[in-house]
């Protein structure tokens, strides 16, 4: 990749920002796609707002004739699968091309709910208590986990078959049926009480957002579909609760390798107060409604800084080591 010459900045651009060719990915494969494509305009309309000369491009797992363009950055605005488990990360790991946000690895860990877990608990996080069955072993799950349960896919975005279970002939069927699909199933305690989420920005947590739907939980149409959905960024909770879980946000970010930029969700159990965590979304979505960018807001950012302050972090960033060489010698993010 050849070194792109800082354009002259015009009035109104954030200060000391370098101007880049940048490729924004939306679009992909999974369920989230048609968020994605909203984000990735939103996110390209701010980048050139900022004075970056970008192109946005869809992208699928068998067409990656997007990445053959030139780009000094690439900002991944892709959700689920291909955009968050890790698979476009390493392909632009393996062409040298520096992108913003979680690098493989990470991505690939915080997919996996399962070794997520693993990685919380031995870092002093509480989660959910949790079995993982196959189909033979969700025959007799019933007589084993106690409901109300959780049964969710082990590796899947958007809450898509994942199902709120009361009693146990209920909770081997779903365990049956999400393990049928996907060889595996995650199965879930199920803390009834506030539900929160919380972004990070470099090694910094935004505030707090509590979710609020009419429906059982923040299932698919809750996201993308109900108008009545509620996100509260002035929260009736105790600030000392508030304040913990931002701080145990930071750590489950870090726990995981994740880096640059995501957001954690939570349950809080309404009777203890305590928080569980419950995973990692290490792509969040980049429309002007979604999670990130309002805590961002709350905190006094307009849309354009977290995105430019995510360029800057990624660039910055330490890890890639097959990146070109006018991005080689990186410290690691602040």
């Amino acid at each position: 990749m050849q070194t792109k010459t800082a354009r002259v900045k015009s009035e109104g651009d954030l200060p000391g920002t370098r101007l880049l060719d940048i490729t924004v990915l939306a679009g992909g494969p999974s369920t989230e796609r048609d968020v994605s494509l909203a984000g990735g305009k939103s996110v390209c309309e701010a980048l050139r707002r900022i004075g970056h000369s970008v192109v946005l491009s869809d992208i699928e797992p068998s067409d990656l004739s997007a990445l053959d363009q030139h780009a000094d950055f690439v900002f991944i605005v892709l959700h689920g699968e291909f955009g968050e488990d890790g698979t476009v990360q390493a392909e632009l790991d393996r062409r040298g091309l520096p992108y913003s946000g979680c690098g493989a690895a990470s991505s690939r860990l915080a997919m996996d709910k399962v070794e997520a877990k693993r990685r919380f608990e031995k870092a002093g996080i509480k989660t959910p208590p949790y079995v993982v069955v196959d189909r033979d072993k969700a025959r007799s799950l019933g007589s084993r986990f106690k409901t109300p349960a959780v049964v969710k896919p082990i590796a899947a975005g958007s809450s898509v078959d994942t199902n709120i279970v009361y009693k146990p002939y209920s909770l081997e069927k779903a365990a049956m049926h999400v393990s049928s699909r996907y060889g595996s199933a995650l199965v879930e305690s199920y803390i009834d009480g506030p539900e929160l989420t919380v972004g990070i920005l470099g090694k910094v947590a935004l505030p707090v957002c509590e979710i609020r739907t009419q429906r059982e939980f923040y299932d698919y149409q809750a996201k993308y579909v109900d108008e009545d959905t509620e996100y509260l960024l002035d929260i009736d909770l105790p600030a000392a609760l508030l304040e913990r879980v931002q701080e145990l946000s930071v750590m489950a970010h870090q726990a995981l390798g994740c880096e640059v930029f995501s957001r954690v969700d939570w349950r809080v159990d309404a009777k203890t107060m305590e928080p569980y965590i419950l995973e990692i979304n290490t792509i969040p979505g980049f429309t002007t409604h979604s999670l990130f960018p309002k805590a961002a807001n709350h905190a006094g950012l307009d849309f354009d800084t977290p995105c430019q302050r995510i360029i800057e972090l990624s660039m910055r960033c330490h890890r890639r080591p097959c990146a070109a060489s006018h991005f080689a010698n990186r410290t690691p993010v602040k």
